[in-house]
């Protein structure tokens, strides 16, 4: 039988593709987002730990117990925000998984999201999943700033949820408070429920603040809060991450989860719980850790003929080829993986509609320095 797909424009995720095209060819994989250093020992050890002492069943639905209190006091040491852990947290298979849960739970069929273009992939699968429509919003084709009138002019009555991500994937580009203080603008007076993805939230360059939503009360109470342990950890593999919002915005949102993966790996909460509560440094340090990567690397990108461009926060860097080829961003990429033996991700997937004439791609430097010499290596031959 053949059915009628429910997800007619999904195929298989571009990172796929790169990294099984990476591997094909033996080009070194800048694609995918994904560290090739390991995970701090001490969470590999109190993981281990928890396996040897039988915390090998189902964890609490909404997440144990000593990684829930250990968010909270995370979330108030960062960002002031008084968080209750058995109310207002939930641990989740990763941040995507998170993200499916906040729309699904108070996004209705017929409803409108408004997305900001480029938007991570995994967004609208999940909108058009719950029977809505994605609304699409461009940044800016060059800054990737937000213009809020647009989004304002996006609002229907309709629209029931508006999606944010800072530090953003793919750009880097970060929310400023100005932002933040137009977001709470723009939503004030509507029913419209926020998602604030803030999966890359430590890593964050040249003594900038990272605006969380949680800093902002207006923001808090209609907001989901997505986080990711895998992209502080250096353990994506794991799939581990958790939501933060209101008390009746949780109680929605862990009726998706209860039914969607129920539970999440139960040692290694017990290992993340240890790694916040005891050695918080991990993530005080992070962005300094990765910002001397950026800085290594974007002094390599200058010595070829691809144009660096900023890197506010995240582990991405997104690159200009317009020097170097006129070829669509997704030709480009696969010529460079087949013929260069480098692979990168191309921009125009995570757009509805790609800016005319756009020559970007991104590249990952969350990645040893031996990897990305070899990558640069490479790349200096263009």
């Amino acid at each position: 039988m053949q059915p009628q797909t429910k997800l007619p424009k999904v195929g298989t995720t571009i990172f796929t593709v790169m990294s099984q095209m990476a591997a094909e060819h033996g080009a070194v994989n800048l694609g995918q987002g994904f560290p090739d250093f390991p995970a701090p020992q001490r969470l590999i050890d109190e993981t281990a730990k928890a396996m040897r002492e039988g915390f090998n069943q189902y964890a609490p639905m909404t997440g144990v117990a000593p990684l829930r209190q250990a968010i909270a006091q995370k979330a108030l040491d960062c960002y002031g925000a008084q968080v209750d852990p058995d109310s207002e947290i939930t641990v989740t298979s990763g941040g995507t998984e998170a993200i499916f849960n906040a729309i699904h739970a108070v996004v209705r069929a017929g409803e409108e999201v408004i997305v900001l273009d480029p938007a991570y992939d995994c967004y609208e699968p999940a909108i058009d999943l719950a029977g809505a429509r994605a609304v699409h919003v461009a940044l800016d084709p060059q800054t990737f700033a937000v213009d809020w009138d647009k989004v304002r002019a996006a609002i229907t009555p309709r629209t029931r949820m508006l999606m944010v991500n800072t530090p953003h994937n793919p750009s880097g580009a970060m929310l400023s408070a100005q932002d933040m203080q137009a977001l709470i603008e723009v939503l004030r007076g509507t029913d419209i429920y926020l998602v604030s993805d803030e999966v890359y939230e430590h890593i964050i360059y040249d003594g900038a603040r990272h605006e969380s939503a949680l800093r902002y009360p207006e923001l808090r109470e209609r907001a989901f809060v997505i986080s990711s342990f895998g992209k502080t950890y250096h353990c994506t593999g794991w799939k581990i991450g958790y939501a933060i919002a209101p008390p009746a915005l949780t109680a929605e949102f862990r009726k998706v989860h209860q039914y969607n993966t129920f539970t999440t790996y139960s040692p290694a909460q017990y290992g993340f719980a240890a790694m916040i509560r005891d050695e918080p440094e991990h993530h005080q340090e992070l962005g300094a850790f990765y910002q001397a990567k950026r800085d290594r690397f974007r002094a390599q990108l200058l010595t070829t003929r691809l144009k660096p461009l900023p890197v506010p926060g995240g582990y991405f860097q997104l690159v200009d080829y317009s020097a170097i080829s006129d070829l669509p961003d997704h030709e480009f990429v696969k010529w460079l993986t087949i013929e260069k033996g480098v692979t990168a991700i191309p921009l125009s997937p995570f757009y509805e509609t790609p800016p005319a004439g756009q020559r970007l791609v991104r590249l990952c430097f969350a990645k040893n320095d031996a990897t990305l010499d070899a990558a640069i290596a490479r790349l200096q031959a263009l």
